[in-house]
């Protein structure tokens, strides 16, 4: 039942830790893990644009993974970096629902890429024959499209849930975001709803995403196993590790956080295990497909020696500065 309180409050997030030492070594930490990622996934985006051997759709789809790795860090982090150097951070509630649907947006865009590119490498390890026919620029497109309308609409079913609730003067949220679950907590309205509907909408992407690449990598081993050429098997395993751990790392921090029971963690540990999928795994994902991938490791160096990628990076920067 709701009280007497108003929906236009301020919420206080704790943070990851009140030790003051910790705070300026954790803001170091975290500032070079943040500009690591910009920079890194910047690099992945421009290093796929301007090399035309690197055109084709795993490589399309790994830059929109680098893109959503940047923003999703971007809606968390630089919050994170102010609460290490204020001693009370308030964060509005309008402020506080913009960061909450901008985090669901990119976190389920980032989801969705890793199984379209589990479904890539299935066809192409699978059917090569069809691979052109299969992965044409307009199935591309649409695929692209999904992951983007899944992330709008499973933010906005979050974003409506946080508008649903009430609460009381300004409220602190034992968390270092405006992260759902911390938000329902010091609510003064039922949440039996608003609690649930979320959780569900999570869940059914979680079980739809994992299930596309669970299928595509089953078939991916058959054909693998049936495999006799060395070169061919060798070519198909370097093709899919980088990806088996990305979606590693991914999934089974989120897993932690939205499936497993609450009871089974504390929540300090859920606040280390969020820094990891939010702030550490988007910086890992270009040094992982960088430093496993050939055809980006030469395709990098080539473009160092002609000049293009710093060539590029800096008109990019400038572009930026001047919007």
């Amino acid at each position: 039942m709701k009280k007497n309180c108003t929906a236009g409050t301020g919420f206080i997030p704790l943070g990851l830790t009140a030790n003051a030492k910790l705070r300026v070594i954790l803001f170091v930490i975290i500032l070079c893990i943040y500009l690591v990622t910009v920079y890194g996934n910047l690099s992945t985006i421009i290093l796929i644009r301007i090399s035309s051997q690197l055109h084709h759709p795993m490589y399309l789809f790994l830059s929109h993974l680098a893109f959503a790795d940047i923003d999703y860090s971007s809606s968390v982090t630089p919050n994170v970096l102010v609460n290490f150097l204020v001693e009370s951070n308030t964060i509005s509630y309008s402020g506080c629902a913009i960061q909450l649907g901008s985090a669901i947006f990119f976190g389920t865009a980032e989801g969705f890429p890793l199984a379209v590119m589990a479904y890539d490498h299935f066809v192409a390890i699978c059917n090569p024959l069809l691979y052109s026919t299969k992965m044409s620029t307009q199935i591309c497109v649409q695929l692209l499209s999904v992951a983007y309308v899944g992330g709008f609409l499973n933010a906005s079913i979050y974003t409506i849930s946080f508008f649903s609730l009430f609460f009381c003067g300004r409220n602190q949220v034992n968390h270092f975001f405006c992260d759902f679950d911390p938000l329902v907590k010091p609510s003064c309205s039922d949440i039996s709803i608003p609690a649930v509907v979320p959780s569900f909408s999570a869940g059914s992407i979680i079980v739809i995403t994992v299930f596309v690449i669970a299928v595509s990598y089953a078939y991916i081993l058959i054909t693998i196993l049936k495999m006799h050429s060395s070169e061919r098997l060798h070519k198909a395993f370097s093709t899919c590790t980088s990806h088996l751990t990305a979606v590693t790392l991914f999934y089974g921090t989120i897993t932690f956080i939205y499936v497993m029971p609450k009871s089974s963690y504390s929540t300090d540990q859920k606040k280390v295990v969020s820094v990891f999928y939010m702030v550490v795994i988007p910086m890992l994902n270009p040094l992982i497909y960088s430093l496993r991938n050939n055809e980006i490791k030469g395709t990098l160096k080539k473009s160092f020696v002609e000049k293009h990628f710093l060539k590029e990076t800096f008109n990019f920067i400038g572009f930026v500065v001047i919007v």
